[in-house]
């Protein structure tokens, strides 16, 4: 089960898929050295994001606290709960352990949002969808970016967009941060409340995922790499080139 949350996951789905290298680059001309950094930091994090994927389900059903600090994905998260109900650790210990599993890279798209905004966001998958809304972005500033930017984790889109989106408004980064941070508490204290109410029932399904977690991981890469294929079949909407 893979969490919305998960930023890393756009990064990791645009890495899977073929790139050509000219137009899908998000800088004009000669990249700068923020340009450079923030896109390697990027790509690097799609790329953890495959390397760790076995890693991370293995300690599921064995270290799921573990797990949070590596993803911080929705499994993780319930399972830690479900582990600390029947006395192997603490909710306060899977609330803190999901803020760095989930913020880690947020602030790389932020930064992105600020870099290249519209440019980026047309690289990302589901781009053509995001960029009918960028007007509204523009126009409603902080009345939209704010609530957007808490409420991320439970929006039905990713939240690399959110970010994307609140970097190239002209949010704050100590803004974007305590933002994030507050909607980043309220998701994992869904999450760790839904793992303590299931308990020992959530944690025999995670022994479980762990015990058959390299089927598990096979099965995420060849759906991940089939959608990425299918969304570079459809044809996408280069940004307009703005006046300086």
């Amino acid at each position: 089960m893979e969490s919305a949350p998960a930023a890393e996951g756009d990064a990791a789905a645009a890495t899977a898929a073929p790139q050509r290298a000219g137009p899908q680059l998000p800088w004009r001309g000669k990249p700068r050295a923020a340009d450079i950094l923030c896109w390697l930091g990027i790509v690097l994090s799609g790329l953890l994001y495959w390397v760790l994927l076995p890693l991370r389900l293995s300690l599921i059903g064995t270290h799921p606290v573990t797990a949070e600090l590596l993803n911080g994905g929705t499994e993780s998260i319930i399972s830690a709960a479900a582990f600390a109900r029947v006395g192997d650790g603490t909710l306060a210990v899977v609330l803190l352990a999901a803020i760095p599993g989930l913020m880690k890279f947020d602030v790389l798209y932020w930064w992105a949002g600020r870099l290249w905004g519209e440019r980026f966001l047309m690289t990302l998958p589901g781009s053509a969808r995001a960029a009918k809304h960028m007007p509204r972005v523009r126009r409603a500033g902080r009345k939209l970016t704010w609530p957007a930017v808490v409420a991320s984790s439970f929006l039905p889109i990713p939240r690399a967009f959110i970010f994307v989106m609140a970097g190239w408004a002209g949010m704050r980064l100590v803004t974007f941060l305590v933002l994030d941070l507050i909607g980043v508490l309220l998701w994992a204290g869904l999450l760790a409340g839904l793992g303590y109410a299931l308990g020992h029932q959530a944690v025999l399904a995670a022994r479980a995922i762990s015990h058959y977690s390299w089927w598990v991981t096979i099965g995420i890469v060849v759906l991940t790499v089939l959608a990425a294929l299918r969304s570079q079949r459809r044809p996408r909407t280069a940004p307009a080139d703005n006046a300086p």
